[in-house]
């Protein structure tokens, strides 16, 4: 996408406005203030549009930060728009709601787009095929086994091929992120375990639940580790079984 500067020097890529959200967690993590954005003019005035990414037009059953996206960024910079509002973008928990994420630093896998992943050498177009998706309505039951089945197919692509840049780009991504992402992928590899509710304190409490799923888990992890969402984390459980 050709990237125009409006009159003010911004880059009409900013409606993404992620610089922003990335300079606030960096701040609450190195020293525990909560930093504030510069106020903005007394006589500022902007108009934009709200649509949660999900809502995007996509022939794999949910829309995601894929070329929709972006075109959807130039059709607002024509009509003149300044704002981009989405929903939450983490990880849906219950009911798939934006409002019910798993994580406060994790984004929705089922957001990625698979034209990226094929434009990286990581999915083949005949790999994406899409189903008879709902024209209308996201269809969890259906687009999650989907959208999981193309992600383990791009992680096992990864994980074979010798691609200096994308392995140089992973690696930075979880030096960046090692403050909250070992613990995250870990969660998410014992949460298809679970199958009682688990709260933050009782009986049944993640600190109680926590032994017993890892003894569950770690014996499937020797032979199929690289089906986690994180090597490092996985390596570990191997090791550890």
């Amino acid at each position: 996408m050709q990237h125009s500067r409006s009159e003010d020097g911004e880059c009409r890529a900013g409606l993404f406005r992620l610089s922003s959200r990335d300079e606030r967690v960096r701040g609450m993590n190195s020293d525990g203030r909560r930093p504030t954005l510069p106020p903005f003019p007394a006589d500022y005035r902007a108009s934009g549009v709200l649509l949660h990414v999900a809502s995007l037009p996509s022939p794999y059953g949910i829309g995601d930060l894929g070329p929709v996206a972006l075109r959807w960024v130039d059709r607002l910079h024509g009509a003149g728009q300044s704002w981009w509002q989405a929903l939450p973008l983490g990880p849906t928990g219950y009911g798939n709601s934006p409002y019910q994420a798993l994580s406060s630093f994790a984004g929705n896998e089922l957001l990625i787009s698979p034209d990226g992943l094929i434009e990286d050498g990581l999915l083949q177009a005949s790999d994406c095929e899409p189903k008879s998706f709902a024209a209308s309505r996201i269809d969890y039951g259906a687009v999650i086994p989907y959208k999981r089945r193309l992600l383990e197919t791009a992680w096992g692509n990864f994980c074979v091929e010798k691609n200096h840049e994308l392995r140089t780009a992973y690696q930075q991504f979880c030096d960046t992120h090692q403050h909250w992402l070992e613990d995250y992928a870990l969660f998410r590899a014992l949460k298809p375990e679970i199958t009682t509710p688990i709260t933050s304190s009782g009986p049944e409490s993640w600190s109680a639940a926590f032994p017993r799923l890892w003894r569950v888990c770690a014996k499937g992890w020797r032979a199929t580790w690289t089906r986690c969402a994180s090597a490092s984390s996985c390596y570990s459980a191997r090791e550890r079984a």
